[in-house]
């Protein structure tokens, strides 16, 4: 008699737990978040940028960068490499008399418009140097062949571009020879050259939100975190992904690290670490088994990361929380055709009052697709959830005083009123006053002939001075 009720009672806790069980799964399914519906979604055929010759050279870099003012994308070109810079608002059919950014003797691997600056970009190339370009407003209306600044210093191909995120005219690159150089462009100086540090090929390299730190991946499967300014390793962590293809590496939130990469079995990998215990990961999920390498975007605004395929169809998004699991699978955004390469806009040229989040560029074999990402919301009134303050175009140190130890905060700006574009860029000097002028008669819209020759005649002969000067410099390095 005494057995039934116990019985019954052991049913109950079962039923009870299993009930708990369902809640909690429940719950773990429905996960509370505002980015849980974001939805891609691709423009009309009328708002994209047709019949461009995309380059063909397979490597794993964006191809493809954006700003508030202008898209950039790399193409293919007869003897030597060249961009495409067309304003945002030039849709349609690209004429194939189009003018290009064409003074690299090797194909363009890398391109990354200036964050203080929207009309510089930098470029990197296979003919082992870097270049930075000043895009007159309006875009081209002839080739240009003539970077402001070539900055020569790496003895292999050219592959990765970052500009510093606060600091004023700083420039990384990373080369095929394992070195990673830190430029004061106002001065096309190479300030810190890191070339011990990679024994093997560098396949990403990037900053932290304030440019206190450097984040690089390498085919010897270790990431590393340094310290800029000294070219030390602060924290690294060996065989982050199995398998042998690139991993890539960006900054999440509260320093922690996200990688993207394979297994031993060639199955696509997304990864988040803890480099103040680099250990074992915080997470790590598998994906499928495609075999493009997986471009990883963070928006620190919202915490969501965009992985996006080379040769993939589609985009996924996730959400990087403090609680387990930590990246959140959220959706995915999935067209037919494949992408060659992928520009991400920054937050201050998004349309806020159509709660976009982000919008990515994606590049066909003869085409650039807008993508944009979008919170599903009634109300036309500002989302102030999903807008916080933002990084502004505005650098909060000078590359000199950068190098010299001080460091800069990102200085926010709000995206209430929408970001305007009349907002002054950072002048671009380069051996104190070059082209400061002409920034400014750009700003202001001045035309004045006489002082834009007498300009022209200064910036040849300091390219000339620079040119001297770097010679010496390459004739007492082969001396030593």
């Amino acid at each position: 008699m005494l057995l039934f009720p116990s019985i019954l009672h052991v049913f109950s806790l079962c039923a009870g737990s299993s009930l708990r069980l369902d809640v909690t799964m429940s719950r773990k399914v429905v996960r509370a978040s505002k980015f849980r519906h974001v939805f891609g979604q691709g423009v009309k055929a009328d708002q994209c940028y047709d019949d461009i010759r995309i380059s063909q050279m397979t490597w794993d870099s964006n191809f493809c960068s954006v700003n508030p003012k202008f898209v950039a994308m790399i193409v293919d070109a007869s003897g030597g490499g060249a961009f495409l810079v067309l304003p945002l608002n030039k849709t349609g059919r690209i004429d194939m008399s189009q003018p290009t950014v064409c003074g690299h003797t090797g194909p363009v691997l890398d391109i990354e418009f200036c964050p203080h600056n929207d009309n510089i970009i930098a470029s990197g190339s296979e003919d082992c140097s870097v270049m930075i370009w000043e895009i007159p407003e309006g875009g081209l209306v002839t080739p240009l062949n003539d970077p402001v600044v070539k900055l020569e210093g790496h003895s292999k191909r050219v592959g990765i571009l970052s500009w510093h995120p606060t600091a004023h005219n700083v420039l990384m690159s990373a080369g095929c020879d394992n070195v990673v150089i830190l430029w004061n462009v106002a001065c096309g100086e190479a300030m810190v050259r890191i070339d011990s540090v990679h024994p093997d090929l560098i396949y990403s390299a990037c900053w932290n939100r304030d440019g206190s730190q450097i984040l690089t991946s390498c085919k010897d499967k270790t990431i590393r975190v340094l310290d800029p300014r000294k070219g030390t390793v602060i924290a690294e962590k060996e065989k982050t992904h199995e398998g042998s293809r690139p991993v890539k590496a960006v900054f999440v939130s509260d320093g922690k690290i996200l990688s993207t990469g394979f297994s031993r079995m060639s199955e696509r990998q997304v990864a988040l670490w803890d480099p103040k215990s680099f250990g074992e990961p915080l997470t790590l999920q598998e994906l499928d088994t495609s075999s493009g390498v997986l471009l990883p975007f963070f928006d620190p605004d919202t915490g969501v990361v965009y992985l996006c395929g080379k040769g993939d169809s589609s985009i996924r998004y996730f959400e990087v929380t403090d609680e387990a699991p930590y990246v959140h699978y959220l959706s995915m955004y999935s067209s037919k055709e494949s992408q060659k390469g992928m520009g991400y806009m920054p937050k201050r040229g998004l349309e806020v009052n159509k709660c976009e989040i982000a919008r990515f560029y994606k590049l066909h074999e003869r085409k650039c697709e807008p993508i944009v990402m979008t919170v599903p919301r009634k109300s036309d009134l500002f989302q102030e959830d999903l807008y916080p303050d933002t990084m502004g175009p505005e650098p909060s140190v000078e590359a000199n005083e950068w190098f010299e130890g001080k460091e800069g905060q990102p200085i926010l700006i709000s995206l209430k009123d929408g970001f305007a574009t009349t907002t002054k860029s950072k002048e671009f000097k380069v051996h104190k006053s070059l082209l400061k002028t002409t920034s400014a008669a750009m700003g202001h819209q001045h035309d004045n002939t006489g002082e834009v020759h007498a300009l022209q005649k200064e910036v040849k002969t300091l390219k000339e001075t620079v040119e001297e000067l770097t010679k010496r410099v390459s004739e007492l390095e082969s001396k030593n």
